[in-house]
C-alpha cells in the first residue's frame, strides 16, 4: 500500500471512527433538542468548573454570537450556571448545575464505553501510539488547552 493509500486510509479511519464515536450521543442529545456544540460546551464547562465564556471561546473555536446561542439555552433549561466574576465583574464564570452534571454524565458514560472498550482491544501500546498521532494533529494553541485539562482542576480554571 502507497503513502497516499494509507494516509487516504487513516483519514477515513478517522470520519468512520468520529461517527461512531458520536452516534450514541447525538442521540442522547436529540431527546433534549440539542446538538454537537451543547455537547462540547457542556463537557468543557464540566471538565473546567467556573471557567470563562472567553476561555470557552478559545478553546471551541466558535463566534461569540454562536457560543451564546447554545449557553443561552442551556442556561434558560436549567443545565448551567453564570456568575460574574469576583475580580472582573465582566467575566461570566459558567458551571454545570445538577441536572447538567447529570447529563454531562450520561453523555461521558455512552462515549467512554466505546472508547474504552477500543482501547481494550488495541492494546496499551497502540493506545499510547493513537494518543501521540492525535497530538500531533492538534494545532498548537488547542494543544495547551488540551495539556491543561490534565492539570489539577482546583487550581487551575482554564482562564487565559
Amino acid at each position: 500500500m502507497s503513502t497516499d493509500e494509507k494516509l487516504m486510509k487513516g483519514i477515513e479511519a478517522m470520519f468512520f471512527a468520529y461517527r461512531g464515536f458520536t452516534q450514541d450521543p447525538d442521540r442522547i442529545l436529540a431527546q433534549h433538542g440539542y446538538g454537537r456544540a451543547h455537547h462540547r460546551a457542556i463537557h468543557f464547562i464540566h471538565r473546567w468548573p467556573g471557567t470563562t465564556v472567553s476561555n470557552l471561546l478559545s478553546i471551541l473555536g466558535v463566534t461569540k454570537q454562536s457560543l451564546n446561542r447554545v449557553l443561552r439555552a442551556l442556561i434558560e433549561d436549567g443545565l448551567v450556571e453564570s456568575a460574574k466574576g469576583t475580580v472582573d465583574k465582566r467575566e461570566r464564570h459558567l458551571t454545570l448545575t445538577e441536572a447538567g452534571s447529570a447529563l454531562e454524565a450520561e453523555l461521558s458514560e455512552a462515549q467512554s464505553a466505546r472508547v474504552q472498550a477500543a482501547y481494550a482491544s488495541a492494546g496499551p501500546e497502540a493506545v499510547a501510539g493513537f494518543e501521540l498521532v492525535l497530538e500531533a494533529m492538534m494545532d498548537r494553541d488547542l494543544f495547551g488547552h488540551y495539556k491543561r485539562l490534565g492539570d489539577d482542576r482546583g487550581t487551575d480554571r482554564g482562564e487565559t
